[in-house]
């Protein structure tokens, strides 16, 4: 880890695939895929390709934009330069919603996969700690974040090893607790079940945002976010294809959807129990540094829109070490608030229903790019924005009403916030 003393233009495409496979190999893989096979049963590795193609077409979206627009805060600065004001306002908290509730995420599956008898405890104190730890300005550098993914994969090849040619999960050890109700938030079956299954995977996916969100510190942002998106994406969707395949050879699809930790239940067969130790292990490690990875991205975001009158100034408050550290505290407690009130499973659904939002208003901003300013071909941002609309009204309906309440009420609030910053002050002030 380091501290980041100014946003410089330091880092290379290797860095950027670093940082962006270490925001993307956290939380999702390790529990996303129990809720997913829920709703697509056997047709889980489909729902898994939809995810990818999906995620490809929102990054290539994010890449263009990001060459456009290398300054910090992402999709909020892409939409408001090249839409609105407010359709940028209602990217930004679009995209607050996806990352505190994806932070939460991260801290409940860190909770299941550590101290499964008690989870909620265990999410709060990690909540609480890697949230100390972003207030204090520490920040994954691409030296530990190449560790950290090589740690990672590591232990997910030894989940598909096992489930592929291994006795497998299915011998009736369980490692985890087997719940009356497998999935905390209901699901559409059958060939719908596929899309909304698509829309859960694709919150494992959703940390590219953390590649388009650097593009202020990329030596060459052009060349390096077009191969770095490439080279991610490859590597992510063969892994992710991989782990759900050995999932449903080694434990089956109704096995899958009830278990809290499947990745456990796969490798722990009674025979080698360090293994289940190991992925224990290997989950605590790639969820802690995903929720370090989010609180940051969304510290940045949070500034940006405090520094546009969207948010209040004391957001744009950055400590001695340069380090936005009222925003950082801020996305810390609405996650701990969010990981209160919603399990894993759910914190998972409303991330994903909300960054879909997110990443569609950022395909309709890529589409207004002149031609000679795209990368990528137009056709992938209209397809990105179909599949991001159906995604997210196919996910289950209360998650989808949820997101609609927190977004409607966060554009009320920020635009109110926006109104009375732009108001004039008495001369006296």
């Amino acid at each position: 880890m380091g501290v980041l003393s100014s946003l410089t233009r330091r880092l290379g495409t290797a860095d950027a695939v670093a940082l962006g496979l270490a925001a993307m190999l956290g939380a999702g893989v390790f529990a996303v895929f129990s809720p997913a096979a829920a709703a697509a049963g056997r047709w889980l590795l489909l729902a898994v390709a939809l995810a990818a193609v999906t995620a490809l077409c929102n990054a290539a979206s994010a890449a263009d934009l990001a060459v456009a627009h290398p300054e910090s805060g992402g999709g909020h600065v892409y939409t408001r330069e090249q839409l609105s004001p407010g359709v940028g306002r209602l990217a930004g908290v679009a995209s607050l919603v996806g990352k505190v509730s994806s932070a939460a995420a991260a801290a409940g599956v860190f909770g299941t996969y550590v101290l499964p008898a008690q989870p909620l405890i265990c999410a709060v104190v990690v909540i609480a700690v890697v949230g100390a730890l972003t207030v204090s300005g520490v920040r994954w550098s691409p030296g530990t974040a190449w560790l950290l993914v090589g740690g990672t994969l590591a232990v997910l090849a030894v989940v598909v090893v096992v489930g592929l040619l291994g006795p497998g999960g299915s011998t009736g050890v369980s490692a985890s607790p087997v719940s009356d109700t497998p999935v905390p938030v209901q699901v559409i079956t059958g060939p719908v079940g596929v899309v909304t299954a698509a829309g859960l995977v694709f919150f494992a996916f959703a940390g590219y945002s953390r590649v388009a969100t650097i593009g202020e510190e990329l030596r060459d942002p052009e060349r390096s976010l077009r191969r770095s998106m490439v080279i991610v994406f490859t590597i992510l969707t063969l892994t992710y294809v991989a782990v759900a395949g050995a999932l449903l050879v080694g434990l089956g699809a109704d096995r899958v959807a009830a278990e809290h930790a499947p990745l456990v239940a796969l490798v722990d067969t009674g025979q080698a129990p360090a293994l289940g130790v190991l992925v224990r292990i290997g989950a605590a490690v790639a969820s802690g540094a995903a929720l370090l990875s989010v609180l940051v991205v969304t510290g940045r975001t949070m500034r940006e829109m405090a520094s546009q009158g969207e948010l209040p100034r004391v957001f744009t408050k950055v400590g001695s070490r340069s380090t936005p550290w009222v925003a950082d505290l801020a996305g810390a407690v609405l996650a701990l608030v969010v990981a209160l009130f919603a399990g894993p499973v759910a914190a998972i659904t409303l991330s994903a229903c909300a960054t879909l939002v997110h990443y569609a208003l950022i395909d309709v901003a890529a589409l207004r790019l002149p031609r000679a300013r795209r990368h990528w071909p137009a056709w992938l941002s209209a397809l990105g924005l179909v599949l991001c609309v159906g995604l997210a009204v196919l996910l289950p309906l209360p998650t989808v009403l949820v997101t609609a309440a927190a977004l409607a009420g966060g554009w009320v609030l920020c635009t109110m916030v926006a109104q009375w910053s732009a108001r004039p002050r008495p001369s006296g002030d």
